[in-house]
């Protein structure tokens, strides 16, 4: 694991960072110039993390894939979860893929330093950490709606009252 205290004040062009991050919590990842692949098992899934750097215009983009594909026939009744589940998020959002079906998490952020733009280790790990927190919260209110027979809201209280009695 990176320890805060040799990375702290160190800040890296966001890729650089986002593998020593992986690197050192041992997740597989694999680098491509300027986007990162990593997996991540987490309670619900393995979770495939996607960070792509768009050097014009210094943001980082972030995605978190909890494996969820959703056929047409049940699109509609996860578009209105997203709905009410956005509703909860601060940062981030999920989305439905309309050519594909997938299911994910995005965040963007913008990072300081035009095209020497540098991340620190705190936010690197505020941005993988709070896509994998949500992935974790949410995966539940899709499951429950995909396969639960529920309906969203019921799917959202229900995700969110397990989830209170976790902690």
């Amino acid at each position: 694991m990176l320890e805060s205290t040799d990375h702290e004040a160190e800040e890296s062009a966001p890729i650089d960072m986002l593998e020593a991050y992986f690197a050192a919590h041992g997740w597989e990842h694999e680098r491509h110039d300027e986007e990162i692949v990593a997996t991540v098992k987490g309670s619900w899934a393995t979770y495939e993390l996607r960070a792509l750097w768009r050097d014009d215009d210094s943001v980082l983009q972030f995605l978190a894939f909890p494996d969820i594909k959703v056929t047409e026939d049940r699109r509609a009744g996860i578009y209105e979860a997203l709905a009410l589940v956005n509703e909860q998020l601060w940062i981030g959002h999920f989305e439905l893929w309309s050519n594909s079906g997938i299911l994910l998490y995005r965040h963007a952020a913008m990072v300081d330093g035009g095209e020497d733009g540098t991340i620190s280790l705190s936010a690197t790990e505020l941005l993988v950490e709070s896509a994998i927190e949500e992935c974790e919260r949410f995966y539940p209110v899709f499951q429950f709606v995909l396969w639960g027979g529920k309906s969203p809201r019921e799917a959202l209280a229900a995700a969110l009252i397990e989830t209170q009695g976790e902690a």
